[in-house]
């Protein structure tokens, strides 16, 4: 049986980073491997998490913090890697060169689903009615939420979309392996390992496949400098945090937040309409969400006892 964590203030702080940035990250994708854009699918995944993984573990040595991992370790952070970066990331940067972002966002909105049953057939326990309800609502508010893109003749194929289904898989099967098995170094070196051993993947891959040396255009880069800094130094590293402080359900609630910050930003920044679909879907994601955190918290939220690892 799984240990059961509590809700914690730093496991909420690492999560609502997450939340805020990784709505905004299958845009980035999309510019930076654009026809045209000089970069090519695992070139663009592999330098992105090599330069991310660098400077987490280089942090590390000049924090004097550990960083040689077990010999246990190492294999959970190379499997983790691999399931999340290759069969996650990887899935997604290649079905995001078909396919539009936003179709994207909501297939991989079934990671929860996919957690749940892991963790279901792994405690040999059926979900409760209220997660399998909240599961339900949370993900039908994303469908209505992209209700107005799925009917507006977006771009797509089926190779595409089973590459996302794909994604959806190795991503939450990584994810479960990360929060049942903690390594013994702290999270930032343990978030720059993981995205070693994907970007060493990724360079396998790439020079497998012969993808042509990356020749940027400008635009492509800001989009590569925007994943390292915000989607791998940043919000992987709170994932990472959020995944050893947070039971694994909750956390993947970001799949159906994530969205709708992209829509609440598109309406601050670019002052995109928010119409009836935006409205109704929003409220189903917020009573999934909620009802994931009631599921998850049955006492009072509790201070970390090591806020100062995170």
């Amino acid at each position: 049986m799984k240990e059961h964590k509590r809700i914690t203030l730093p496991g909420l702080i690492n999560l609502f980073s997450v939340y805020l940035i990784w709505g905004s990250t299958y845009l980035a994708i999309r510019i930076g491997i654009n026809e045209g854009s000089g970069f090519r699918p695992f070139w663009f995944g592999g330098l992105r998490v090599l330069a991310a993984g660098t400077i987490l573990v280089l942090w590390g040595v000049l924090r004097k913090q550990k960083v040689i991992p077990r010999r246990k370790d190492i294999l959970v952070l190379a499997a983790s890697g691999l399931l999340f970066w290759i069969g996650g990331n990887g899935m997604v940067i290649l079905a995001e060169q078909r396919l539009d972002s936003g179709l994207a966002a909501l297939i991989v909105a079934s990671t929860p689903i996919w957690v749940a049953l892991f963790e279901s057939l792994l405690d040999r326990k059926i979900p409760s009615l209220l997660l399998a309800a909240s599961l339900i609502v949370g993900f039908g508010g994303i469908i209505i939420l992209s209700y107005p893109l799925l009917t507006s003749g977006i771009r797509a194929d089926l190779l595409s979309v089973l590459a996302l289904l794909f994604a959806s898989f190795s991503w939450s099967s990584g994810l479960v392996l990360q929060s049942r098995c903690p390594v013994s170094i702290s999270r930032g070196v343990s978030s720059g390992y993981q995205q070693l051993f994907g970007g060493l993947f990724f360079m396998v891959i790439a020079l497998l496949m012969r993808e042509p040396l990356p020749s940027p255009t400008g635009e492509a880069w800001l989009a590569w400098g925007y994943l390292v800094v915000f989607g791998s130094l940043i919000a992987f590293t709170s994932f990472i945090s959020a995944l050893q402080l947070l039971p694994a359900s909750l956390v993947t609630t970001y799949a159906y937040v994530n969205p709708v910050i992209a829509v609440l930003l598109g309406w601050l920044i670019l002052r995109e309409p928010i119409t009836i679909w935006t409205v109704a879907g929003g409220i189903l994601v917020l009573i999934g969400v909620t009802g994931i955190f009631r599921v998850n918290q049955p006492a009072e939220v509790l201070p970390s006892p090591d806020p100062g690892q995170a």
